[in-house]
């Protein structure tokens, strides 16, 4: 039997296209692992220079500045990513790597003395903001500012979305802040930062901080609560890991592939463009599947099954070309931290009840979690 679903192998072997409707919008996802490496390439004709237009379904009615670097083209990408790629290689530094550790290891403490828990808002959601503390150079006390918006990046839990969030109003106070006694944290180095000979504006800082937290949020929590879910329904992965914690590493990169956080992404096309038979406008977008092209048959053998000593594993799951994720340091450290701590602590997990997060529902939709995961962490024998 299958671990996972595959939704996209019939239009994949097809014609390597599923048109799906967003927003009014016929888009064309292009599905085929070798189709989407070429176009994630091809910035000229599938371009990222389209504020709000990257993300599916876009995002014009939650945030009001362009994210930075990632909708832009070469070369403003590279001269923009340059400016912070710093802060994102902190992920290699010892200390941070020791951090992370000392964070996982608390949490994991916490967990295993509590009982049964939501493993997203007491732990994952914790990973995630103390970690992005260390990666920014902020003090740990901003994790609890972040922890109480939920996993909603644009809208605290519960509330609607909307311009003018809580988190654009944090940036604003935090660059504020940075501006009048800048210190040594990613704000601060924005306030400095000069880009083309110039200072940069306040929206370039806005949407530097808007990416930082929209893309490393939920795509962490993600992975972390797949990854929990996984090993509490399949207990002899968690034992098979344990016989020989040196699989760890092909281990993390197999959840990655199957349970990658942004399912796709959006590009426009400047020019009419043929895809796969589906005619494009000029301005039109297309959307690259990097979940489809994570079960490419033609790459991955047997690509429903997780195989957690699957290699080589060329996903696409931090993106290809200019564009790679700029956090897959990070998101690296954290599940591989995560994976050595339940190994060496963890018998078995419990999932008590899970809801799956409502985009699900639809195959092509942009996030693959949960928005519940109840589990309780089984001690290993001392």
């Amino acid at each position: 039997m299958s671990d996972v679903s595959d939704p996209f192998r019939d239009a994949r072997q097809k014609d390597g296209v599923l048109r799906c409707p967003f927003q009014g919008e016929n888009l064309p996802m292009i599905l085929r692992h070798a189709d989407v490496r070429e176009a994630a390439r091809d910035w000229h004709t599938y371009s990222s220079d389209a504020p709000f237009r990257v993300p599916i379904p876009s995002e014009e009615a939650v945030r009001t500045m362009r994210q930075l670097p990632i909708e832009t083209n070469p070369p403003e990408h590279s001269e923009y990513r340059a400016i912070v790629e710093p802060f994102f290689q902190r992920a290699r530094q010892p200390e941070v790597i020791a951090k992370v550790e000392g964070l996982v290891a608390e949490k994991l403490s916490a967990a295993l003395a509590a009982g049964p828990l939501d493993v997203i808002s007491d732990f994952a959601l914790p990973i995630q903001s103390r970690a992005l503390t260390y990666l920014l150079n902020v003090p740990e006390s901003e994790a609890d500012i972040w922890i109480g918006w939920g996993i909603h990046v644009f809208k605290v839990t519960g509330g609607e979305f909307k311009k003018g969030t809580v988190l654009e109003d944090y940036l604003h106070a935090a660059f504020d802040r940075a501006e009048k006694a800048p210190g040594a944290d990613m704000f601060s180095a924005l306030t400095q930062a000069t880009y083309r000979g110039r200072r940069l504006t306040r929206e370039e800082m806005m949407g530097f901080g808007n990416l930082t937290f929209a893309g490393g949020r939920d795509t962490i929590i993600h992975s972390i609560t797949n990854i929990v879910a996984y090993l509490g329904r399949h207990p002899a992965a968690l034992a098979w890991l344990r016989a020989d914690p040196r699989r760890i590493v092909h281990a993390g990169e197999e959840f990655f592939r199957a349970f990658m956080p942004l399912t796709h992404i959006g590009r426009v096309c400047p020019v009419e463009t043929d895809v796969k038979g589906v005619t494009v406008p000029p301005g039109g977008r297309v959307s690259l599947g990097w979940a489809a092209a994570n079960f490419d048959e033609t790459v991955f053998e047997a690509p429903e099954e997780i195989r957690l000593d699957r290699k080589p594993n060329p996903h696409l799951s931090f993106g290809f070309g200019p564009h790679l994720c700029l956090g897959a340091h990070h998101a690296r450290l954290i599940v591989r931290t995560l994976l050595q701590a339940l190994v060496d602590r963890v018998a078995t997990i419990d999932v008590l009840g899970a809801v799956a997060h409502v985009e699900r529902e639809a195959a092509y939709e942009r996030t693959n979690g949960f928005d519940t995961l109840r589990a309780r962490f089984n001690p290993a024998a001392p």
